[in-house]
């Protein structure tokens, strides 16, 4: 039987969510590492969302008429962000897959994104490998840090809920930092309440849509970090993503009590810049 490649619609996430919520569970089962989801309910809530969600384009692949995978596009700034990607555990290996990933890269080269990229566990070897022959670099090499809220605050660093008016500082933050802006994301998470900013003086000096699994994270200097790591009532879902290079950040999050739950890497294709400050990565980028 061959595959095929289309758009996802509403109603795909009844079958495509527990196959996502399986996928994840078998390979970290197979390495034990705790699943990204907790049960196939929170799989099929997220897939909901993305397929009802304008900033994201999705499609489904399917085998005999029957979704046996799906995958997501992040089409909310300059550069597109994959995932999740995931296959049915039954027909993995039979180049399902890379139609998937090849479907995604097509889809964002002819949009004109200027990049693409993509988060992926440090355990699951077949994906970086797909991914690395897709063309796809290593750039960065990340942690997944868990526990409880640090709560702490830095004198002279004030944080507060993100508002409409803070957004066009926030782009400029996040353009010398990063080279491009993450604007999409920033107003959503605005609009849901869940952004903060970090304030010296009255200078915005940081920002973050949530220090979550799918939140990222832009600053100036690692204090402005800590701020917002800080100021986080709580991590929830697997954890966040700090750059492991980032050694001082690294230490403190161990200092505070917070535990490694695992390894994973940031792969680029296009555009490219060597950040010019703090951050932390979404699962996305």
């Amino acid at each position: 039987m061959s595959i095929e490649i289309r758009v996802a619609k509403k109603g795909d996430e009844a079958s495509a969510g527990p196959i996502c919520y399986e996928a994840f569970a078998a390979i970290a089962r197979e390495h034990n590492f705790p699943p990204d989801f907790p049960s196939p309910q929170i799989a099929t809530g997220l897939l909901s969302m993305l397929i009802s969600n304008p900033g994201f384009y999705g499609i489904v692949a399917e085998l005999g008429g029957k979704i046996v995978g799906s995958n997501f596009l992040d089409e909310r700034g300059r550069i597109s962000g994959v995932g999740p990607i995931t296959v049915d555990p039954k027909v993995q290996n039979d180049s399902i897959g890379r139609k998937l990933m090849q479907a995604i890269m097509e889809r964002s080269d002819r949009e004109g994104f200027a990049g693409i990229r993509l988060v992926q566990s440090g355990y699951h070897c077949r994906s970086l490998a797909l991914y690395s022959k897709l063309g796809f670099e290593i750039r960065e090499h990340l942690t997944c840090m868990q526990g409880r809220a640090i709560v702490e605050t830095l004198p002279g660093y004030s944080v507060r809920q993100a508002r409409d008016g803070d957004i066009e500082r926030c782009i400029a933050l996040c353009v010398r930092v990063h080279g491009h802006d993450r604007a999409g994301e920033l107003r959503d998470a605005i609009r849901q309440g869940a952004a903060s900013v970090v304030e010296r003086g009255s200078k915005i000096t940081g920002y973050t849509t949530g220090i979550v699994f799918f939140g990222h994270t832009v600053a100036e200097t690692n204090d402005d970090l800590r701020a917002l790591i800080g100021a986080a009532k709580e991590f929830t879902g697997p954890g966040f993503l700090v750059p492991s290079r980032n050694g001082e950040i690294m230490r403190w999050c161990f200092l505070k009590g917070l535990k490694m739950i695992q390894s994973l890497t940031l792969m680029t294709r296009g555009l490219y810049n060597e950040p010019m400050g703090a951050y932390l990565p979404s699962i996305l980028y």
